[in-house]
């Protein structure tokens, strides 16, 4: 049985080690916590290819020593070659969800690590220089990588999907074999890439020699992603989502991302009653809470240029009293097919000058888009297939737009004093692992650990399944699956420790200092403090 790690000097959680042991060294040797989380994005963008990349967008929530939250969102938009015609005249109705054509938003992630490093050096005194922060990871892609089980596992399920992507077999395949658990990746272009952002800044990546390359490859290989898409390229930094219930102030990121059903969900459960009594009041009711919450974001969250609506008018609390009310605490409302998921990887870090951070970043499927560009070794997500190509869609398609985002970091600023930044990848299933996490440590008092270890569950279709269902581990007593039943939940019994249920970690920091770091089984990962 673990139990949280804990320390009183900083704190590193990532769900790949050799990403915790980059960001902890980068707190030992001085730098702070967003220093160590630009080492450890770096890092986990090389260590969990099929989940991240420099192609990918990245979240952040930054909490100062003084409790003030920044947010940074690094979501790029789509091209402006890509509207409905240009797909409609290749004969789809639907945007393709692999290959050169489902890479249609510019890569917002190292747009992320600029706008982090700026605030870092501007505002808490960052010091350690780009070839400190990137060089774990420019010497691990270049030396190559242990495979390890989840990306051996997703290469053996999605293969058929992207054998046929130009590059893929390329830097995947060992001898025209798929990798076993063990063997040996190389990723000798990305490397260059990080050598070429430390030698150059990140604009390169956007404005520069590098820049040039990224998109002369796009275009040959057939993205309507263009130059003119990235130049003066900049993430931006946004006012959080913020929420007080019980206990807490609970932060997310607005839209386009789906945090705002996480503080929905939170927020109705604050309105219920008995909810956190045991593990069947506790699934019951965020299982309910999260259908209530899902039909506010899958009809107005989009790019908030384009939403009816202004998202803050969804957490006045009559509005949340009134989804609260169509909430049955005994019985399972119909659900109808949900989003499609997708992969991510949350981190987070806490230092000893008081700053903490909860970061997120994907490629949204697994290995994204699959097209991975030959001469810079960068994946290129698909986050744009969540654009609609029907004209009266209330997402569809229009170049310039951002694309709606499953991925979304989580904080807490409890009434104590304590600072939790938390979160999960897992698309469809962040907001509801996030609520879990959420309750049990501040409701039901489990150890951060544990309420990351015990079993958990996900409502929804995610992509590839058939049905929609509550899917849920088999580690619950017969008891609890018996009483879901009888109440209307359609149960589907996976195993004890399943990765669709995501990569959740948490970290705690404590008035007196003490910070406690908790980190997925599910997961490669790990917790560390100094």
């Amino acid at each position: 049985m673990q139990s949280s790690k804990m320390s009183f000097k900083n704190m590193m959680v990532a769900p790949h080690h050799l990403a915790s042991k980059t960001g902890a060294d980068i707190m030992k040797e001085g730098g702070n916590a967003v220093e160590a989380m630009i080492a450890s994005a770096a890092m986990i963008a090389v260590v969990y290819p099929h989940m991240n990349s420099m192609g990918g967008d990245n979240f952040w929530l930054i909490s100062d020593k003084n409790n003030k939250v920044s947010a940074i969102e690094a979501c790029g938009s789509a091209a402006k070659l890509a509207d409905i015609e240009f797909y409609k005249r290749k004969g789809f109705n639907t945007i393709p969800t692999r290959g050169s054509l489902a890479a249609l938003t510019v890569p917002g992630a190292v747009a992320g690590w600029k706008a982090a490093y700026d605030f870092s050096v501007k505002e808490l005194g960052g010091k350690l220089p780009l070839s400190r922060l990137l060089y774990d990871a420019e010497q691990t892609s270049k030396n190559g990588i242990a495979v390890t089980n989840t990306l051996s596992n997703n290469l053996t399920s999605k293969y058929s999907q992207l054998k046929d992507i130009p590059g893929f077999n390329e830097i995947y395949l060992i001898n025209n074999k798929l990798p076993i658990i063990g063997d040996k990746l190389k990723f000798s272009a990305m490397s260059e890439t990080f050598s070429c952002l430390i030698k150059n800044g990140f604009d390169d990546f956007y404005n520069g020699d590098l820049a040039n390359k990224i998109c002369s490859e796009l275009e040959r290989l057939g993205s309507p992603l263009r130059i003119n898409d990235f130049l003066n390229f900049k993430a931006s930094f946004v006012k959080p989502l913020n929420l007080k219930i019980n206990k807490a102030n609970i932060y997310n990121l607005p839209p386009p991302t789906q945090g705002i059903a996480s503080l929905l969900i939170l927020g109705v459960l604050n309105n219920l009653s008995n909810c956190y009594d045991d593990d069947f009041s506790l699934i019951h009711n965020i299982v309910e809470a999260t259908k209530v919450a899902f039909k506010v974001r899958d009809n107005f969250v989009c790019d908030p240029n384009y939403m009816s609506t202004d998202v803050n008018a969804f957490l006045e609390s009559n509005f949340i009293k009134s989804l609260s009310n169509d909430v049955d605490q005994n019985k399972a409302l119909p659900w109808p097919e949900a989003s499609v998921g997708g992969d991510t990887v949350w981190l987070g870090a806490s230092d000893n000058y008081g700053n903490s951070v909860s970061f997120i970043q994907s490629i949204y499927w697994e290995f994204g888009s699959g097209l991975i560009l030959p001469e810079t070794g960068i994946t290129m997500q698909n986050r744009g297939i969540s654009f609609s190509l029907d004209e009266k869609h209330f997402n569809k398609l229009i170049p310039g737009r951002r694309p709606f985002h499953t991925i979304q970091p989580a904080l807490a600023h409890f009434d104590d004093g304590r600072v939790m930044p938390y979160g999960t990848m897992g698309g469809e299933g962040q907001p509801q692992t996030q609520a879990t996490v959420f309750s049990r440590y501040a409701y039901q008092n489990l150890d951060l650990q544990s309420s990351i270890d015990k079993p958990r569950w996900l409502l929804g279709k995610t992509w590839g399944d058939e049905s929609t269902s509550l899917k849920i581990e088999n580690r619950f007593s017969s008891d609890i699956y018996n009483k879901l039943k009888n109440i209307g939940h359609n149960l589907e019994l996976l195993g004890e420790f399943e990765e669709v249920m995501g990569h959740a970690g948490a970290i705690v920091r404590h008035p007196n200092g003490l910070i406690e770091g908790a980190f997925d089984l599910r997961s490669d990962g790990s917790s560390i403090g100094e």
